[in-house]
Parts: C-alpha cells; sequence; structure tokens
C-alpha cells in the first residue's frame, strides 16, 4: 500500500520566529510546516519540495508578496497563497484578485479565520476561476463568482478588506449581509451548481456602500417564500422550519431576515433574482 501523500505549508516570515502562534495553529491541520526567514529562503523551499499551501510574511506590503507570487508560480504553478499584511488597500485587494491570489487577511490577525482558510486551500484543488474580476477601480468593483462555498468564503476575505469600514462592529454587521445574500444567490439562484455564476459589484460613495448580486434563477414572490423567516407571522417566528423539516431542506432560511437587520436597505427587482444591499456611512 502506498503512502500517504504529505502535505506541506510554507509559511514566511521577515524576522525569525515572527510566525510561532500561527505555525502552532497551522500543526493542527497534521501537515507538515515549513518556515523560511525571507524571499530568497522560500524560492529555494519551494524548488526542493512539493508545497501546497504559501502564507506570506506579515510584516510585507502585498505589492512585495503579489511580485514574489509570480516567481513562486513559475516553480510551483498550482501553489495557493494566502497573503498577511500589516494593511490594505483598495487597489490592493483588486490586484490580488486578478492575480489569483487564494485569499488576503491584514492585521490584527485572527489566527481561527486564517486556519480555516488553509484547511480549504489543503482540500480544494479546483479553486481557480471561481472569482473573475470585470471590472475594478478602487471604488467600484464587478466579479463574476462560482457557486461554491469555497468560492464565498474566498471572496469574503477579499470583500472584508476592501470595504475598511470603521468600527469593525459595523464591518462586520455588513460583511454578515453581504454573506447571507451571497449564500441565498447562490443555494435559492443557482442550486450551488458550481457551472453557474453570480454576478457581484460592491460600490462605495461619500455616504454609503452598496452591494449589488444578480443570479441566474427564475426569481421569487417575495410574498411567497415558506422556507424562509421574512415570512413568518409575528405569531410563529420558527414557522418557516417546520416546513423546511418536512420538505428535506437544510436547516436555516434565516438569510433574508438577517440581512434586512444589518443593514439600511435591501432591495429587490421585480422577479427577485437582483438585490441591493445599501450601508450609510454619514
Amino acid at each position: 500500500m502506498s503512502e500517504k501523500t504529505v502535505q506541506r505549508i510554507l509559511v514566511i516570515e521577515a524576522t525569525p520566529g515572527e510566525s510561532s502562534c500561527l505555525k502552532e495553529h497551522l500543526a493542527l491541520l497534521n501537515c507538515d510546516v515549513e518556515v523560511a526567514c525571507g524571499e530568497a529562503e522560500a524560492l529555494h523551499l519551494l524548488r526542493r519540495y512539493s508545497i501546497e499551501v504559501v502564507l506570506t510574511s506579515p510584516q510585507t506590503l502585498p505589492e512585495q508578496d503579489l511580485a514574489l507570487l509570480e516567481e513562486m508560480r513559475r516553480i510551483r504553478p498550482g501553489v495557493r497563497t494566502i497573503l498577511l499584511v500589516p494593511e490594505t488597500t483598495p487597489n490592493g485587494v483588486i490586484a490580488a484578485l486578478r492575480a489569483q491570489v487564494f485569499a488576503c487577511f491584514s492585521a490584527p490577525f485572527e489566527l481561527k479565520e486564517i486556519t480555516a482558510m488553509v484547511k480549504s486551500a489543503l482540500e480544494e484543488v479546483d479553486w481557480r476561476n471561481g472569482i473573475e474580476v470585470l471590472s475594478a477601480q478602487p471604488d467600484w468593483i464587478e466579479l463574476r463568482v462560482a457557486c461554491r462555498l469555497l468560492t464565498a468564503d474566498r471572496l469574503m476575505s477579499f470583500m472584508t478588506e476592501w470595504i475598511a469600514l470603521s468600527p469593525d462592529q459595523e464591518r462586520s454587521r455588513l460583511m454578515t449581509a453581504f454573506r447571507e445574500i451571497l449564500l441565498n444567490a447562490m443555494e435559492h439562484g443557482a442550486g450551488f451548481d458550481p457551472e453557474k455564476v453570480i454576478e457581484v459589484s460592491a460600490v462605495r460613495t461619500e455616504r454609503a456602500i452598496v452591494y449589488y448580486f444578480r443570479d441566474p434563477g427564475p426569481g421569487f414572490r417575495r410574498d411567497a417564500l415558506p422556507h424562509a423567516a421574512i415570512s413568518n407571522p409575528p405569531e410563529n417566528p420558527t414557522k418557516h422550519m417546520d416546513y423546511r423539516t418536512t420538505r428535506g431542506i437544510r436547516p436555516g432560511g434565516f438569510g433574508l431576515l438577517i440581512a434586512k437587520q444589518m443593514v439600511d436597505e435591501v432591495i429587490y427587482n421585480e422577479i427577485g433574482n437582483e438585490v441591493l444591499l445599501i450601508k450609510y456611512t454619514n
């Protein structure tokens, strides 16, 4: 019986020891974790080992990381790269999306979130072309997104960095609404068919942040959603759960209700396959 192939993660440090806590978390994934101090050693280890995932140094800027990514892909074309950066800018997020970076996180880092993303990167081979940039400038991004849970998680990492909304609580609320509408479009509009895509746009004005979603489905009547919590009568706030259980639908149905509570406006088109999320910033 052949031995199971060992998966390897490469962590790049700018200074020795800076990623010790991260390395401890990654060790829980039962993979070999290689550590490189600087770009030269990172390239050397990539030539020496088959490495699946690379995490960049938290001290280097996105521009440096993307330049290094080009060199790494000459050695390992299929490597998945997760950017850890001290801070991001809209232009940096756009550049990372165009370069097909797997995910992006800025300080302060949530090690559990990073570890979860690394786990996804290790498990998924067919991830490229999940997020296509149709048009992008700092305050207006248009994307085409494949209907997969992994793609939704990856897009969340980029959009969280793009909005740069303070305080953090407001950013968290906005991204919760974003995720709920995105998953709703993927599930009910596209049936989680990876061959289908969702159109997603993000626009930032002086007074608001606006997200636009368009799914390929036939739409819905907003007065006929027995599977959704938003249709429950006040006297029976969990009525939709019985409907979902009897029809074998996964637990949930709170997406639209949650989104309406997290942003200032949720607007659907006539047939229900396009939606705007609006959050006023001042």
